[in-house]
């Protein structure tokens, strides 16, 4: 199991950013594992303006394959009063592999105060449960995972999830390297005939500026709304051990088949 604090410790600065390598236990198939080049982004975004007020919002393109050697590279779009536009491009030997825009915005005095979002349900796995752990050739094996309780639909995951090397990580990049670790929930629907798909954006706004749980766990939400002509749209969400919400997100997905 090869940390995320390893890779980025590795990593050669510049100015913009680093060059690091994506080790081969956060593969999936030819590409990198995407919460894993979400999160170098974020991180070189963070490297290049250390004084950014919260992550409220991400938008991650996933253009091309990513192995190898990597580029990340950030540039600051705008900076105003309150908020704060940072790109983020991850590029290897095949080219742009991946670009990421981060809105990073302070809290702001405000008399509006509406809070809808659902709470969850399930309890996280307890000391003793049984967990999964994907092989170490794949970049499954650096998550713990336990299946959620709870009558789902037929394109619909919920899982407890929690990245096994979490330490000297900021808990904003933690939280997009664990908050892609689901297969997309049309996976359920193409599993029998072995269908490929794969990530093609995914849009996440956080819902608290400082996330936190217990043990490292989070659950993990996401439905497919439709799947069909080679496309999936889904919704997703994350919540802490508390069952508190802290992220809302959408993706779309391709469907090889």
């Amino acid at each position: 199991m090869t940390l995320i604090a390893d890779v980025l410790a590795a990593a050669e600065r510049h100015a913009t950013g680093f060059r690091t390598a994506i080790p081969a236990d956060w593969m999936q198939g030819r590409t990198a594992f995407g919460g894993l080049s979400a999160a170098l982004a974020l991180q070189a975004a963070l490297d290049l303006e250390p004084d950014l007020p919260p992550l409220r919002s991400a938008q991650v393109a996933f253009i091309g394959p990513l192995a190898g050697d990597v580029t990340v590279t950030a540039t600051r779009l705008r900076r105003g009063r309150n908020a704060a536009f940072l790109q983020s491009d991850v590029a290897s030997e095949a080219g742009l592999g991946l670009r990421a825009t981060f809105v990073f915005m302070a809290e702001l005095a405000s008399q509006v105060a509406h809070d809808a979002a659902p709470r969850a349900s399930a309890a996280p796995p307890a000391p003793d449960a049984e967990l999964y752990t994907g092989p170490d050739s794949f970049f499954t094996g650096n998550f713990n995972f336990r299946d959620a309780e709870g009558d789902l639909g037929p394109a619909e995951w919920l899982r407890w999830a929690r990245l096994r090397g979490r330490d000297g990580l900021h808990p904003m990049v933690e939280l997009l390297a664990i908050g892609d670790a689901l297969p997309p929930g049309a996976f359920k629907l193409a599993a029998e005939r072995q269908t490929p798909l794969s990530s093609l954006n995914w849009q996440i706004n956080f819902l608290t500026p400082q996330p936190v749980t217990h043990d490292g766990w989070w659950l993990l939400h996401a439905r497919a709304d439709t799947a069909h002509h080679g496309y999936s749209s889904q919704r997703m969400a994350i919540w802490n051990a508390a069952g508190e919400p802290v992220a809302e997100a959408m993706q779309g997905v391709a469907i090889f088949g």
